[in-house]
C-alpha cells in the first residue's frame, strides 16, 4: 500500500514521532465525549488493542488512561499491588529505573535485579531471586529498553514468573505494535503501552492490557483517585465513559492510526518496515565510523544508541542542531556512564527519510572538519 506522508521534520525519536497526514487530520474534528459515536469508537479501540496482542476479549481487557505512558505505569503499580505485596523490577536502563522510582514513591516494597545497560536482563537471575524470596508477588520488566534500544527476553522472563506463580507486569511502551506479543502464551498479566509509539499516533493517553479476572481482584488497592485502574475499567465497561475528561481528538487520531496499522499489514509488516529503517541507518552511520552501543544479538529495531566518536572536533549539540536545521531530528543519549546519541526507527518514516538523514549526517560531519576516514579510525 502507499503510505501517507508528512511534510514536517522527520522525527528519528522514540516518540512523539512522525505521523501520517490522515492521523493529523483526525485531530481536527470536534466530538462530544458522551456522544454515542465516540463511545462506540472507544469500544472499537479497546477491541482492536486486545486483538493486536493475540488475546481473547473474554480473558483480557484494554483500559485507556489519560496522560503519557508513565501515567499508565504508575496506574498499574499503584492499583494492582496490594499494601503487603512485594515487587521485583528487572533493571538495565532508565525506564526500569523509573519503575523502581514509581514503586518507592508509592510506598511499595521493591527489590531490584540489575544488569549492565548493554546486556539483556537475565531469566536465570530472576529464577534464583524468586526461588529465594517467596515474598515477591509481582515482577516488572521493560520489553524494549529505549535507553539503549536493547530487547529484553520477556518470553523467557514470563516462563520463570509463571513457574513461580507470580504476576507479570510488562512495559511494552516502545515495542507494542511492532513486535509480536502474545499475552496468553507469554503469561503477561498487565501490559502497558502508549498512543504515540509504534501505533504511530499522537501523545495524550496510554493503555493497559490486563487479565480481566486478576484486575477485578484488586479492589481497594488503588493509591490514587485519578489513576485507579479498576475504577477506570469499571467506568468504561459500565457506560463507555471515562471518569474524567478524555482526550477526544487524540483518541480519534489513534483510531485512525489503528486502521492504518491494519491496512499496512499489521504488526508483522510494521516490524519489517522498522527493521529496514534500522538496518539502513546502522549501515549508513557505520560507513561514517559511528558505532552502535548494544551488541547486534541484543539490539532491537525500535531505536539505536550510537557512541560519540572519539574525535576532538565532534560536538553533539552542533551535530543535533545542524541535522535539525536540515529537517532531521534525532535524540540525545540517556546512558549513565558513556556518551551516546540515539536514532529512532519508528513512526511514518520511509526509505527517502533514511537516505536523507544519512546524507545530512555526512554533510554535518564534513562541516565539523572531520574526515570520514579519520572518524572511522578514531
Amino acid at each position: 500500500m502507499q503510505l501517507p506522508t508528512a511534510k514536517d521534520k522527520a522525527l528519528f525519536t522514540p516518540g512523539p514521532l512522525t505521523t501520517s497526514r490522515a492521523v493529523k487530520q483526525a485531530l481536527l474534528r470536534d466530538l462530544g465525549s458522551r456522544d454515542e459515536e465516540f463511545i462506540e469508537l472507544v469500544r472499537d479501540v479497546r477491541r482492536r488493542l486486545v486483538a493486536l496482542a493475540a488475546a481473547d476479549v473474554e480473558t483480557y481487557t484494554a483500559v485507556l488512561m489519560q496522560g503519557s505512558g508513565t501515567f499508565a505505569l504508575e496506574s498499574v503499580a499503584g492499583s494492582v499491588i496490594a499494601p503487603h505485596d512485594r515487587l521485583a523490577v528487572l533493571v538495565n536502563g532508565a525506564y526500569g529505573e523509573r519503575m523502581v522510582t514509581i514503586a518507592r514513591r508509592l510506598g511499595i516494597d521493591v527489590v531490584e535485579l540489575r544488569c549492565a545497560e548493554n546486556e539483556p536482563v537475565e531469566a536465570g537471575a530472576l529464577d534464583e531471586l524468586l526461588t529465594k524470596d517467596k515474598s515477591v508477588t509481582h515482577v516488572a520488566v521493560v520489553h524494549c529498553e529505549t535507553t539503549t534500544g536493547i530487547m529484553n527476553p520477556v518470553d523467557e522472563i514470563s516462563g520463570v514468573v509463571a513457574r513461580h506463580s507470580r504476576a507479570l507486569i510488562v512495559d511494552a511502551m516502545s515495542s507494542f505494535g511492532a513486535y509480536p506479543i502474545d499475552l496468553a502464551e507469554w503469561g503477561i498479566d498487565y501490559l502497558v503501552s502508549s498512543s504515540n509509539k509504534c501505533i504511530e499516533s499522537v501523545p495524550g493517553f496510554a493503555f493497559v492490557l490486563a487479565r480481566t479476572e486478576l484486575l477485578k481482584a484488586t479492589r481497594g488497592y488503588a493509591r490514587s483517585v485519578s489513576l485507579d485502574l479498576l475504577a477506570q475499567y469499571e467506568g468504561l465497561e459500565r457506560d463507555g465513559q471515562f471518569r474524567f475528561t478524555p482526550p477526544v481528538q487524540v483518541i480519534l487520531a489513534f483510531h485512525q492510526a489503528l486502521v492504518e496499522l491494519d491496512a499496512e499489514g499489521g504488526v508483522a509488516a510494521r516490524g519489517e518496515r522498522y527493521q529496514r529503517n534500522h538496518e539502513m541507518t546502522v549501515q549508513g552511520l557505520a560507513e561514517m565510523g559511528f558505532r552502535a552501543y548494544v551488541p547486534v544479538p541484543h539490539q532491537g529495531y525500535i531505536i539505536t544508541s550510537f557512541l560519540y566518536p572519539d574525535h576532538p572536533a565532534f560536538d553533539f549539540q552542533h551535530f543535533y542542531k545542524a541535522l535539525s536545521d536540515r529537517g532531521y531530528v534525532i535524540y540525545p543519549g540517556k546512558l549513565s556512564h558513556v556518551d551516546c546519541f540515539r536514532i529512532g526507527h519508528i513512526g511514518r518514516l520511509e526509505v527517502s527519510d533514511i537516505t536523507g538523514l544519512i546524507r545530512a549526517a555526512r554533510e554535518v560531519v564534513a562541516s565539523m572538519g572531520i574526515q570520514l576516514n579519520v572518524l572511522k579510525e578514531a
